[in-house]
C-alpha cells in the first residue's frame, strides 16, 4: 500500500524541532548543486538509502518556517520499501516509520491545529493523528500540499 515515510528526529538534538516528526532532510551545503541534491544527500545520511535523481517527482511550494528559514520540500518516490536497508544515523533520526495513503486520508486522522500570539488568533495548520506519531507543523503542511497533488479532494 502507498505510504509516506517520516523520521523521529533523535532527542539528542539541539534546537527546538527535537524529538519532531519530519521528513528527511536539512541545510544544504556548499557543494550541493540544487535543493534536490540537498534532499538526496539528506537521505542518503539520515536514512542510509540511495536515492536516484531519476524517483525524484518534483518539487512542492517553498514553506517558510518561524524564523524565516526556506524550506523546500522535494517529493520523491522510494519504491517498495521492503527492498530498501535503511541504516538510520543515530545522532539525527531516532526513529523510521510510514503512514499509509489512506490513514493520510481519512477525515478521522486529519485535523488541525490553531496556534495564538498573546491573547489573539494567529494561525491554523493542518495536523495528522491517531498514527504511531502526530504529524504537524511544517511536516503536516507539507504533507497536506503532498497529499493534494496525489489525491485531489
Amino acid at each position: 500500500e502507498p505510504a509516506f515515510l517520516f523520521t523521529l528526529r533523535s532527542s539528542t538534538l539541539k534546537g527546538r524541532h527535537k524529538g519532531d516528526v519530519s521528513f528527511a532532510g536539512g541545510k544544504s551545503d556548499p557543494s550541493d548543486r540544487d535543493v534536490v541534491a540537498t534532499a538526496l544527500r539528506e537521505a542518503r545520511e539520515e536514512l542510509g538509502v540511495n536515492v536516484a535523481t531519476e524517483q525524484v517527482w518534483g518539487l512542492l511550494k517553498p514553506l517558510r518556517d518561524m524564523s524565516g528559514m526556506m524550506i523546500a520540500p522535494v517529493l520523491a518516490n522510494l519504491g517498495p520499501l521492503e527492498e530498501l536497508s535503511f541504516n538510520p544515523n543515530p545522532g539525527e533520526v531516532e526513529e523510521i516509520f510510514t503512514l499509509s495513503l489512506s490513514h493520510l486520508c481519512n477525515p478521522q486522522n486529519r485535523g488541525y491545529t490553531h496556534f495564538r500570539t498573546g491573547d489573539k488568533y494567529g494561525y491554523t495548520l493542518p495536523v495528522f493523528r491517531n498514527g504511531k506519531h502526530r504529524v504537524w507543523g511544517l511536516t503536516a503542511v507539507a504533507l497536506d500540499h503532498s497529499l493534494k497533488l496525489i489525491v485531489p479532494p
